[in-house]
C-alpha cells in the first residue's frame, strides 16, 4: 500500500493513527493478528487483511481529501419535511411515511451538514471519516471534498 506525501502513520499496539493535512484519525484493530511480521493462519486470512488494508486506505483518503455525501429525501405520496436545528447539530424529519411523530437525528461532531440550495429536498454532509455515513435517508451522490489530481 502506497502512503501519500504529507501523511504520517503511527501504530501503537493494535491502534493505527493516521495524520494528514486535514486532521488526525485513529482506528483500533484489535482483531488484526499483527506484530512485526504478518501472520495468517486461516484460509480467510488474506481476505481479512484486505478489509483491514481498505480501512487504513479510507483513513488516508479521509485525512487527505475528506468525504462529502449528498442525501436526498425521496417520496411518492407523503412529502417529507426536514429542518436543521440546534446550531446544525440535529435534523428533525417530519411526515416520514405519513407519520405524525417527529424523528430527530443527532449529527456527530465531526460532520457538517448544510441544506442544498440548488436541489430541492437535499442535505450535504461533509466529514473526514467515512464510517460516519453509514445511516441516512438516501445517498444521491457521494465523493470527496478535495478532488484528487
Amino acid at each position: 500500500m502506497d502512503i501519500p506525501d504529507g501523511v504520517k502513520i503511527k501504530m501503537k499496539a493494535k491502534q493505527i493513527e493516521v495524520e494528514g493535512p486535514r486532521r488526525k484519525l485513529t482506528r483500533n484493530f484489535k482483531h488484526l493478528n499483527l506484530d512485526f511480521q504478518l501472520i495468517t493462519d486461516e484460509a480467510t486470512g488474506k481476505r481479512k487483511l484486505k478489509v483491514d488494508t481498505c480501512h487504513v486506505e479510507n483513513l488516508i483518503t479521509g485525512i487527505t481529501n475528506g468525504y462529502c455525501y449528498k442525501m436526498r429525501f425521496v417520496y411518492a405520496h407523503f412529502p417529507i419535511n426536514a429542518s436543521i436545528t440546534n446550531s446544525n447539530r440535529s435534523i428533525e424529519i417530519r411526515n416520514f411515511l405519513g407519520e405524525k411523530k417527529v424523528r430527530k437525528v443527532d449529527i456527530l461532531e465531526e460532520v457538517t451538514v448544510i441544506r442544498s440550495e440548488k436541489v430541492k429536498d437535499e442535505l450535504v454532509l461533509d466529514s473526514n471519516d467515512i464510517e460516519l455515513f453509514l445511516d441516512g435517508i438516501y445517498v444521491s451522490e457521494k465523493g470527496q471534498i478535495a478532488e484528487e489530481e
